[in-house]
């Protein structure tokens, strides 16, 4: 008899117990490889997000908070710096190059940034349709935010105070959609772009019509008013050579009114503080893996005992001890390698509902639809454990007497 044929009817004879112990090595694996996607993909997210911005500064408060606003979009602003120190720091000898980030309101939960092209670039963003932003109240939209709320070409609306859709609404001053981005795989596809002086328009109080002289801002590459209480929210800075990474954060945090925050550095804290969480997840999943493979280890024990008979029978008709050994080793990778294939396809599985049905998991860009390298190593190590499952009944019925098991009927 062909042994593979041999090994599925000896599952098959005992299905409870064969489905049991697959679901088991199944959830274990199902919980690894959710954590394997998540924390790839956010790897590659906070990588792709913080390129290209060496330190971002803003008002003084939480730094993490200042990197989780600006760069990913997720939280609240710390608060506001005046225009005019925001330019100066832009000017300084240290700086490459200073973006200028103007935040506060939102569409439907997606929010309006008030920046310059440079931004952009940051993202390699390219256009889908229309044009990019030129005239106050002129916006680009990023694509997911164009396919989720249905935005196209000419739409207009009106923006919401804060991240939610109860904040106030500034229906006094609308928003026109005149270009759509391409889907690029980062933050900017959540973003609605439009220039800094949009932000400044929606939120302006009615004022007595008083001409004021204007001047030309290197940092918004636009004319302003010539008006020393105009604030942005944050720049986002490009050392110019090494040392400034050593001067220019602590220069700002001890000699200004702004707080500097280094992403590299913020986003480490931040996956340690996440780490906690995926420690424990983790831990769980190696608990009931460990029980998978112990339930799989009694399963091929007690079967021993009652195929005795048949293996002395096998031993008769010619079959080699080393045949029964593989019998019972490929029974229990055979157990082990259903059960990582449920669970890897769990893991998929769940990611793609979380994404699709979840808004906040839609935004963040994660997909169920990608394989990573850990995944066949996770693949390799449940066939392993099938192994390590089935050397002691596999050595129990490689000791199997003939004379013994046959005279005692």
């Amino acid at each position: 008899m062909n042994l593979f044929v041999l090994v599925w009817s000896y599952l098959r004879s005992k299905p409870l117990n064969t489905l049991l112990n697959i679901l088991l090595v199944g959830l274990g694996i199902g919980v690894i490889t959710v954590l394997i996607l998540f924390k790839n993909q956010l790897g590659e997210k906070i990588g792709n997000t913080s390129k290209g911005v060496d330190l971002v500064v803003g008002a003084k408060g939480s730094p993490l908070q200042l990197i989780l606003c600006n760069l990913f979009h997720i939280d609240f602003p710390t608060g506001n710096i005046k225009l005019v120190d925001a330019e100066k720091l832009a000017n300084h000898r240290l700086v490459k190059n200073a973006i200028p980030l103007a935040l506060g309101d939102s569409y439907q939960n997606y929010r309006i940034v008030g920046t310059t092209s440079a931004y952009t670039a940051i993202y390699s963003a390219q256009l889908g349709e229309g044009k990019w932003w030129t005239s106050d109240l002129e916006v680009t939209v990023g694509a997911a935010v164009a396919d989720a709320l249905r935005l196209k070409l000419g739409a207009h609306f009106a923006s919401s105070h804060g991240l939610s859709k109860e904040g106030h609404a500034h229906e006094e001053a609308e928003y026109k959609v005149v270009g759509i981005l391409k889907p690029t795989g980062s933050v900017i596809d959540n973003l609605i772009l439009t220039n800094v002086s949009s932000v400044w328009k929606v939120h302006e109080e009615s004022r007595d019509s008083v001409v004021m002289a204007s001047r030309f801002s290197n940092l918004l590459q636009a004319n302003v008013a010539n008006d020393s209480t105009r604030e942005i929210t944050s720049l986002l800075i490009k050392y110019k050579n090494p040392m400034a990474a050593i001067q220019l954060p602590r220069m700002i945090n001890s000699q200004t009114n702004m707080q500097a925050a280094s992403p590299a550095f913020e986003t480490a804290r931040l996956y340690s503080i996440m780490g906690v969480g995926t420690d424990v997840l983790m831990g769980f999943a190696y608990v009931l893996i460990f029980i998978s493979g112990l339930s799989i280890f009694i399963a091929l024990y007690n079967s021993l005992k009652e195929r005795q008979y048949d293996l002395a029978i096998m031993r008769s008709m010619g079959a080699s001890r080393a045949k029964l050994v593989w019998s019972v080793i490929m029974e229990g990778m055979t157990l082990t390698l259903f059960g990582a294939l449920l669970g890897l396809a769990l893991g998929h599985l769940v990611l793609w509902i979380f994404t699709t049905w979840i808004p906040e998991g839609a935004k963040g860009g994660f997909t169920g639809a990608v394989w990573y390298a850990e995944e066949l190593l996770v693949l390799l190590g449940s066939l392993l454990l099938g192994v390590l499952c089935s050397l002691l009944p596999a050595w129990r019925a490689y000791r199997t007497d003939i004379h013994q098991v046959l005279a005692g009927g």
